[in-house]
């Protein structure tokens, strides 16, 4: 049986519409909705939230984040 490669959109694909959190540079959290992403990975969130230290500091509603700032994105 041949293992399935993932690519990184196969992984994009399975967070759309899913609650993620996304590390940016600078240490900087979010967290909210994945509700878009494009080819230079920025990425559109619902529902966002500003983390500090996992806890949430701010809502913000929809925000976009330039993909040229995240580090990571895991399932929250």
């Amino acid at each position: 049986m041949e293992e399935q490669k993932r690519r990184p959109f196969d992984v994009l694909n399975t967070a759309l519409n899913n609650t993620v959190v996304i590390g940016l540079k600078g240490h900087v959290e979010f967290r909210g909705v994945m509700v878009s992403y494009d080819i230079h990975m920025n990425i559109v969130l619902e529902k966002a939230e500003f983390l500090k230290d996992g806890e949430v500091q701010k809502g913000f509603g929809t925000i976009l984040l330039r993909g040229d700032s995240v580090v990571y994105i895991s399932p929250s």
